[in-house]
């Protein structure tokens, strides 16, 4: 399988677009296949169509596409029969993207469209060559996650650095937050680890990050900063437990970094906690002990069988306010709070309106 690249201005390619139904489309002065009849039927959706011209009338990469070589000279879609006919069809008015048709822009605007690159792989096979390398492109190719299309975009020596600190198969993260237990989940190589960094040092705001050092000569701020939150980690916590690879340890580092805490004291809390049966959310202990806030645990809610019988036996009636209600105008509540020792069983069950529940709990 022969393979060249290259770039193409996509007045080129909407050359002589036509959209023959049942004959076919084509493109490219005539030249070009854009669906072959192993080739699917145009899917996209709206949003995913408006996608592709949003990409382009801002400049932004559009993925690779790929083309096979015809013994007659001429071409065939192998992938990107989607992105291409969004093109086609919107160059070909029909539809327009923010209530202007293509024909309704400026000369200006026609033209940065018009010569938008498209980066295209020239492919020279065999039949059963190029039906292989689509299966392959098409269906046991993993799609872009959400950090490799930021790098898409934002690349630079900044990016570079923070990929090989962050992104590599046994990079200097995956080694640091594996040394000891595991306090990051996902794949280096598939960016999880850089988009956690990021994350964690600007408030889950990665975007606005990446651009503000896109330049940088380096990443080594992002670097540092993960080692510190790694070692603050070990310190704190030095009792590893599989749950903490699902903590944002970023989070809880940037507000309790400077605080005075109690390594002993914390591991005796958690110990406790990791054992109570109504605490379903095991990995929210973590910020839990820190910040006292329930909502992170989880705490296990009373089944409906405890709610008819609090009801039954209180007939319907809201402890709080004294009026009664239909069933479904009624929430469970503790009796004794859960952080008092209460459990989530049927004896410690009681029924109120939505209203005082809701008033009682702070909801």
């Amino acid at each position: 399988m022969k393979i060249d690249l290259h770039k193409i201005p996509i007045r080129e390619v909407v050359a002589g677009y036509k959209d023959s139904a049942e004959e076919g489309v084509v493109a490219y002065g005539g030249k070009l296949d854009i669906r072959p009849k192993y080739q699917r039927e145009f899917v996209y959706k709206e949003k995913q169509r408006n996608a592709v011209i949003e990409t382009i009338k801002n400049s932004f990469p559009l993925n690779v596409m790929y083309w096979m070589i015809r013994e007659d000279g001429g071409y065939e879609v192998l992938d990107g029969q989607q992105r291409t006919i969004s093109i086609g069809q919107y160059f070909n008015g029909d539809f327009s993207l923010n209530d202007r048709f293509f024909h309704n822009l400026t000369k200006e605007e026609q033209d940065k469209i018009l010569d938008y690159e498209l980066m295209i792989y020239f492919c020279e096979g065999t039949d059963k060559e190029r039906l292989d390398w689509f299966r392959i492109i098409n269906i046991a190719g993993e799609k872009l996650t959400d950090q490799e299309i930021r790098n898409a975009v934002y690349t630079g020596t900044w990016l570079s650095d923070a990929k090989l600190k962050f992104s590599k198969t046994n990079c200097a993260a995956y080694l640091l937050a594996n040394d000891g237990g595991q306090l990051v989940s996902g794949s280096s190589i598939r960016q999880e680890y850089l988009e956690t960094a990021l994350s964690w040092i600007n408030d889950s705001k990665i975007e606005d990050y990446m651009a503000k050092h896109q330049h940088d000569k380096d990443a080594d701020k992002l670097w540092d900063y993960f080692q510190d939150v790694v070692a603050w980690v070990r310190k704190t916590f030095p009792n590893y437990r599989k749950e903490m690879a699902s903590v944002n340890w970023g989070e809880l580092y940037n507000q309790f970094k400077d605080k005075k805490l109690n390594a002993n004291k914390l591991e005796a809390e958690i110990a406790k906690l990791i054992q109570d049966e109504d605490v379903t959310k095991k990995s929210g202990i973590y910020p839990y002990v820190l910040t006292d806030q329930e909502k992170y645990l989880s705490i296990r809610a009373f089944n409906d069988k405890m709610k008819r019988e609090a009801y039954e036996r209180q007939k319907g009636i809201c402890v709080k306010c004294g009026e009664r209600f239909e069933i479904e105008e009624m929430e469970a509540d503790h009796i004794k709070p859960w952080h008092e020792g209460g459990k989530t069983t049927a004896e410690n069950c009681q029924i109120l309106c939505k209203q005082d529940n809701r008033t009682k709990s702070g909801k």
